[in-house]
């Protein structure tokens, strides 16, 4: 019999995705002859059974794609599944029914492509004897042992187009434009496209921020001049002594908490200290979407041509990641172990304050 892996795409979608989709087909098929069973929609597919194989023309004209062919979700744990029992949400393990399907489908390895998230999940799986190998993803770049994540750069893109555009609606109307960006509990998108978008604020999770110092800072701008600022603020941004803004604590219905309103908390507390008019854009989805970069596209191919390699070599339990310019592997425990998010006193930080970008401090 032909060797038959599978591979699915878990929590939330990024530029890229079916890059590496293609990656793992075409090499699986053009180098090895093995068949490719694509599971929809993250790991409920494998416990719903809603599975189906991939050939080379399943994946022709996906390159540039946005999203994902296979679909994905952010809430299916087959190790807490949601189930409402007598009108209430109870979670059940059912991840020994996941096992099952991967033997009664044929599946001799997983290729999960995902980020922490899923990447854990696909650590517990592997400890119930599934054969894994892992591939980072998300928009964040907040994973361990991987110098970038594909989706990240075609966000930071995204992100940078979008403070270009902001620029001449601030400087006409003479306002205070806060852009708030994802990023989650790093800071690295706001941080770079702050950079690289000519912000003359830029707010992180990493360093707290003190709104005095934030008034101050822009109404320095406008004494000597600059009668608009630019702000950026990452999601998971918050005050000094204070606490994140969230849109919904982690429940039933959200498996971890959705982040959100930073910009409005910090216009707020700007408008009520400066005589200026203060505007906020939450630029959300967006940087999940469109077309993935060419860099975006090139990692993830090379990615998925790396994951296969590691199911041929039999090196499971490992993640591909980018060292350098070189694609190698490491462990997924390792590269799960915690968040990779901004040092405040790294270079990127200093050189944004030699700029004279304001950094909420």
């Amino acid at each position: 019999m032909k060797k038959r892996i599978g591979v699915l795409t878990g929590g939330g979608d990024c530029p890229g995705l079916n890059a590496v989709i293609r990656g793992v087909v075409k090499a699986a098929i053009i180098q090895h002859g093995w068949e490719v069973v694509g599971i929809e929609d993250g790991f409920d597919g494998l416990l719903t059974g809603r599975c189906r194989q991939l050939s080379i023309d399943d994946v022709r004209g996906i390159l540039p794609r946005g999203g994902t062919i296979l679909g994905t979700s952010n809430r299916g744990n087959p190790f807490a599944r949601p189930v409402e029992k007598g009108g209430k949400i109870e979670y059940v393990d059912s991840s020994d029914e996941v096992v099952e399907r991967i033997k009664s489908l044929g599946i001799g390895a997983l290729v999960v492509i995902g980020g922490e998230g899923s990447l854990k999940i696909a650590v517990d799986l592997m400890n119930k004897g599934v054969p894994i190998v892992g591939v980072p993803k998300t928009i964040d770049n907040d994973l361990m042992e991987t110098d970038v994540t594909f989706g990240y750069n075609t966000a930071l893109e995204t992100a940078t187009d979008a403070l270009d555009k902001l620029h001449s609606t601030a400087e006409s109307h003479h306002r205070v434009m806060i852009m708030e960006v994802m990023g989650r509990y790093a800071g690295w998108i706001a941080l770079e496209s702050g950079i690289a978008g000519g912000a003359d604020v830029i707010l992180i999770p990493e360093i707290p921020f003190d709104i005095r110092k934030i008034c101050l800072a822009i109404e320095k701008r406008r004494n000597n001049g600059s009668r608009f600022s630019i702000i950026v603020a990452a999601e998971g941004a918050f005050p000094a002594g204070g606490l994140r803004v969230v849109k919904n604590n982690a429940d039933a219905t959200h498996a971890i908490e959705r982040l959100g309103g930073v910009g409005e908390f910090v216009a707020k507390e700007l408008a009520a200290n400066l005589d200026m008019d203060v505007r906020v854009m939450v630029l959300g989805h967006l940087q999940r979407g469109g077309s993935p970069s060419t860099f975006d596209r090139c990692l993830g191919s090379r990615f998925g041509v790396k994951a296969v390699e590691l199911v041929d070599r039999n090196e499971f339990g490992t993640m591909v990641c980018l060292k350098g310019r070189d694609i190698g592997n490491v462990a997924i425990e390792k590269a799960i172990k915690q968040l990779k998010v901004v040092d405040p006193d790294c270079e990127m930080v200093k050189s944004a304050a030699n700029l004279g970008i304001m950094l909420g401090r």
